[in-house]
């Protein structure tokens, strides 16, 4: 089985994964310079200027350009950081959705400590939910009256998707704040409660990975772990049948009333003779 956790990055899956890896490489790239520039003069300012005998300590200021130019330098880059790169990155992330008419389109609620998985069915129409018909077996609430979502999937922990589609989710929590996170999809949205929140992505290779909350949200986080499986179109549409709520049983077609039962024959009585 392939390796997809471990030091590093996980692997990427995603359309979006590439330039928010370049990113996270820029970003580090950039700390790690300052780091190093940074102890580097700590350890010759240490050497330098360390106590020794017969060297004294001088209180005249001595004005130096070399730092102010470094300073400057660092401003410029942090700049060219944001606007080169974060903001392009955030905006196409963000902002730029996909048409919803060809993507798959999922509510997922988060609630300690488990992830509720909604899909709207072959109408594509998510049913009418209501918080006072929440219960155990009905995570979301779902209105069992509303025709939309006669249809409807809910499933826990379970989220199934199929490979170079569009998905959008549409994030909600019913509780604390949680942190919903397929690392290699590179996704991480904070889950806010009454907020819904859209985040997309595109898968581009099948496999089982893993959903985890990032957000310290109560003594059973450790558990908040839910399944995220990519899949071909085919295999999906298969999977998402199979799932489907059966459906209600027709009403018994009314049956004509019961004929009376016969009297009973009585019985001949034989003569006896003597």
């Amino acid at each position: 089985m392939e390796k997809y956790y471990g030091w590093g990055l996980p692997i990427d899956i995603s359309t979006q994964g590439p330039e928010i890896d370049r990113l996270i490489y820029v970003v580090h790239g950039l700390m790690a310079a300052l780091f190093i520039g940074w102890f580097a003069y700590l350890v010759i300012a240490l050497v330098r200027f360390r106590q020794r005998p017969g060297h004294a300590a001088t209180y005249q200021l001595n004005h130096f350009k070399a730092p102010s130019y470094v300073e400057v330098a660092v401003a410029i880059f942090e700049i060219l950081l944001l606007v080169g790169f974060s903001f392009p990155v955030l905006n196409h992330v963000r902002n730029v959705f996909p048409d919803p008419a060809k993507a798959l389109q999922v509510r997922i609620v988060a609630e300690q400590f488990v992830w509720n998985v909604h899909y709207p069915g072959d109408d594509g129409i998510f049913g009418k939910t209501d918080i006072h018909l929440i219960s155990g077996t009905n995570p979301v609430g779902l209105d069992s009256n509303d025709p939309a979502a006669k249809d409807d999937i809910v499933m826990i922990n379970q989220f199934h998707v199929p490979v170079h589609k569009p998905v959008i989710v549409r994030l909600s929590s019913k509780d604390v704040i949680h942190s919903f996170s397929i690392p290699v999809m590179r996704v991480k949205q904070d889950v806010i409660p009454g907020q819904t929140i859209p985040v997309w992505f595109e898968a581009t290779k099948t496999g089982s990975f893993e959903i985890a909350c990032a957000q310290l949200c109560g003594l059973g986080h450790y558990r908040m772990r839910g399944f995220f499986t990519v899949e071909t179109e085919d295999q999906f549409h298969s999977w998402l049948n199979s799932m489907k709520p059966p459906e209600p049983a027709p009403a018994n077609m009314p049956t004509a009333p019961a004929m009376p039962a016969a009297p009973p024959t009585p019985a001949s009585s034989g003569g006896v003779t003597g």
